[in-house]
């Protein structure tokens, strides 16, 4: 069976793009971002993108460019007779499943909140009122049951329509929405009365808070932002390099999903921090900030309910090109080693991630008893753990050491295919430093993801 190939540069680059920006960077590189001195923290982050996730995602689509396979067969064709390497394929593919496991609720928490906002169930209510929505939510089995399925359901149905007509398509369609609303959104925030004070929390370096919250940890924060935020480790990249043409070189590629998924995370400050200092309220962590301050701001906004329901179809959108991405690298890996048709595929693995995606629903109700990361964590805490802190950076650090040592693939070939076609070359000079420097920052990242 002949594989499958992408329509266009476009679509790849949306596709790669639309799976490394996820609700992750659009909430949490904000809040870090004021948290650790704002336009230093930026600048650090750069700077670790480049050194650090750059060199890696071109290692992952060259892998999967050369061999033209998903994840779980790519180290199979490319290594050499007798080596293990390929084992690292059943490793990605269980970690493709875990990110799912949660993924797939969250992504329901926004198709609800978007739900909610286009219904006008905020309208009227108080502080209090708005956080107990969302607790309420998260006590219900059956609401998240509900949003998972149709996430999933929906996910599984644009993948079975094929790769072209189906996720390229709707990714591309998707993604111009999301840079639309986004660019909307900001523009909204920046011009909110005292919105530039937010502006300038954000994107003014502050060395003193950068020392408050200690240059170590900021240091530390810039990495772990950079390197999280393009998805590496267990072959999400590589499935679409495996589905692209040899005309562009691997790094140039790299070079402009990175920045799209920058911008889509610097922008989504842009709307965050102007609009929470516009109405005196501090840019909080994690959930409370989209679920609980932001529907709160949009009470007291003019149309507050139409910017509401922009922000999360925006959310819905960010999370749901995560989905697609991740169901396409699944769906691959079922028909390579089962040699599945695309259709049976879809079918066993939309039943697969339903009953998967179940334990994570109920660790918020029905289970919440189990805190298996200690007091006040969830089943999606672990789930996460696993993933952030284990499968996606040890699946990195196969990829640099298959690609970059004479036991696995190689230097020479890997810097064959990715400087294969036009556009920026990987230098052959950064040969010490991805096989002797870069090994060891992922080793640090990983020991402190543990530990830390």
């Amino acid at each position: 069976m002949e594989r499958e190939k992408l329509g266009s540069r476009m679509g790849f680059i949306l596709l790669s793009a639309g799976c490394a920006i996820g609700i992750g960077n659009v909430w949490r590189f904000p809040y870090i971002t004021g948290m650790y001195g704002g336009g230093m923290f930026v600048l650090l982050y750069l700077f670790f993108l480049i050194a650090m996730g750059i060199p890696i995602m071109t290692m992952e689509f060259a892998v999967g460019r050369a061999s033209r396979r998903s994840v779980a067969k790519s180290f199979t064709k490319l290594e050499k007779p007798g080596q293990k390497w390929h084992l690292h394929g059943y490793l990605s593919m269980l970690g493709n499943y875990v990110l799912m496991m949660f993924y797939t609720t969250v992504a329901g928490w926004m198709l609800y909140y978007f739900y909610l906002m286009l219904t006008g169930r905020f309208t009227g209510k108080d502080t209090d009122q708005v956080a107990g929505v969302f607790q309420n939510m998260l006590a219900d089995p059956l609401v998240l049951t509900v949003c998972m399925v149709i996430i999933v359901i929906g996910g599984i149905a644009v993948c079975s329509m094929g790769l072209q007509k189906g996720v390229e398509k709707i990714t591309k369609i998707m993604m111009v929405l999301l840079l639309f609303i986004i660019i909307v959104l900001a523009v909204r925030g920046i011009t909110l009365e005292g919105g530039l004070e937010g502006l300038k929390f954000y994107l003014v370096p502050d060395m003193q808070r950068m020392r408050d919250a200690g240059v170590l940890e900021t240091v530390v924060a810039a990495m772990n932002q950079a390197f999280f935020t393009l998805s590496l480790g267990i072959g999400s990249m590589a499935i679409f390099g495996s589905y692209i043409d040899k005309k562009h070189t691997l790094l140039g590629e790299s070079v402009n999903i990175a920045v799209l998924d920058t911008f889509v995370a610097i922008v989504s400050g842009l709307i965050i921090f102007p609009t929470c200092f516009a109405f005196g309220i501090s840019p909080d962590n994690g959930p409370r900030l989209i679920f609980i301050t932001l529907p709160n701001v949009f009470n007291h906004m003019a149309a507050g309910r139409i910017w509401g329901t922009l922000f999360f179809m925006f959310m819905t959108f960010a999370a749901f090109s995560t989905i697609l991405a991740v169901f396409e690298n699944i769906i691959s890996c079922g028909m390579d080693l089962f040699h599945w048709s695309r259709k049976k595929s879809c079918l066993i693995n939309l039943v697969s991630i339903i009953l998967l995606s179940m334990p994570c629903v109920l660790g918020f109700n029905v289970w919440s008893g189990f805190e298996p990361l200690g007091e006040g964590s969830a089943v999606l805490d672990l789930e996460d753990f696993i993933v952030s802190n284990v499968l996606l950076p040890i699946g990195s650090f196969v990829y640099l050491l298959f690609c970059v040592t004479k036991y696995g693939w190689g230097y020479e070939k890997y810097l064959e295919e990715a400087n294969t076609g036009e556009g920026l070359k990987m230098p052959r000079k950064i040969r010490f430093y991805v096989t002797y420097i870069l090994p060891i920052l992922l080793i640090l990242l990983i020991l402190q993801g543990w530990f830390g």
